[in-house]
């Protein structure tokens, strides 16, 4: 850990986008605390509170207080241009994401797929089974599950992350050194355990304030290549991490709820104004991002044979011989079963309207 890291973090008026335009000039971030006032009063100009605050080095014994007592719970810091910080934090458009980050157990925060899931701390069973199912199925596809660890659809996230092996890490907002709500502490050491994180933009001591929890929602936006919002009140954080995922260029998903659910009406706006994309399951996801079709060929061999077990032992055998043959006439199919041309007829028919094979032209037929 670097307390030069640190220390410019503590210096009042100096934000994120500032720190990496200044250290466009000097990468060096212990170099820049070296450079006297006249070289900083040309990069800063009239801000004589930050030119001072830099050559005086105010803040660095700030910074090496919070080091020490950091070692004592074993967080840790990662700054924006190190190779493991989040490289979502630093795409065109999340310029105001942090530059430093606090955290505790280590993960893979670049993981190739991360998906968070938001919504109401005040959930339904539907949202929690919702939730538990959705996640469920990305195992397929080892997403890392990102969330807040808030009541209600957080807490449902995390949990069923941790309870089929996926990675997941919770973004706080507050200080590491504590924990809200204190009842999730279970929980958090279950995400530590499995090699998930906790993560925040506060040092240690930051109070708990509700007016960090919308700021904390950008991080959570940002970490993520989709946001999935369970359950939302026409009015939420939920509705927050959304809008701030799609200024972000994050695709957003919205499972839909009874029109009369006033846990939907956040879910069902977002649908209903093009803000979100509609989702029933994991499937629509991998879908709609591109991904790794595993799920959805698992469902259509599910589905297929679903339908093949109320097959008659006739339409089973033109199905096996499609099955070794891929494609066959109709009269293949009347030389290699044995059946005679009429019963073959009535039989494709019925395999057509079963949604078990497709006939192509020239009377070509396949499975589908």
């Amino acid at each position: 850990m670097n307390p030069f890291q640190i220390a410019l973090t503590f210096i009042p008026g100096l934000g994120a986008k500032s720190i990496q335009q200044l250290l466009d000039i000097c990468p060096d971030v212990e170099e820049l605390f070296s450079y006297s006032k006249k070289q900083l009063g040309d990069i800063f100009g009239r801000h004589q509170s930050i030119i001072d605050a830099i050559a005086n080095r105010t803040t660095l014994p700030m910074a090496e207080k919070e080091i020490a007592e950091m070692s004592k719970y074993g967080i840790y810091t990662l700054f924006f241009n190190e190779p493991d910080y989040p490289s979502r934090l630093n795409e065109s458009g999340c310029e105001d994401t942090p530059v430093l980050l606090y955290c505790l157990g280590r993960c893979n925060l670049n993981a190739p797929h991360s998906v968070a899931f938001v919504g109401s701390r005040k959930c339904s069973d539907y949202g929690r089974t919702t939730t538990d199912r959705i996640v469920q199925e990305l195992v397929s596809d080892n997403t890392l599950i990102v969330s807040g660890l808030a009541y209600g659809i957080d807490t449902a996230a995390h949990t069923a992350a941790v309870n089929c092996g996926l990675t997941t890490v919770a973004v706080l907002g507050h200080g590491l050194d504590t924990l809200y709500p204190s009842q999730n502490r279970g929980l958090a050491k279950r995400i530590l355990d499995q090699g998930g994180a906790l993560i925040s933009e506060y040092p240690l001591h930051t109070a708990i304030n509700a007016a960090y929890f919308p700021a904390r929602n950008r991080i959570v936006a940002a970490l993520s290549d989709a946001v999935v919002v369970v359950e939302s009140a026409e009015r939420g954080g939920a509705l927050i991490t959304a809008n701030i995922a799609n200024s972000y260029h994050r695709e957003v998903f919205a499972v839909p709820g009874r029109l009369d659910d006033p846990l939907s009406y956040g879910c069902n706006n977002l649908i209903i104004n093009n803000k979100a994309i509609m989702i029933r399951h994991a499937g629509d996801l991998f879908y709609q991002m591109g991904w790794s079709n595993t799920f959805n060929r698992k469902r259509q061999i599910e589905q297929q044979q679903s339908l093949f077990a109320t097959l008659s032992d006739k339409e089973q055998i033109i199905v096996n011989l499609l099955t070794e043959n891929h494609e066959m006439t109709l009269d293949e199919i009347v030389d290699k079963s044995a059946l005679p041309l009429p019963k073959i007829a009535a039989l494709m028919m019925e395999l057509e309207l079963k949604n078990v094979v497709r006939c192509l032209p020239g009377r070509i037929y396949k499975l589908k």
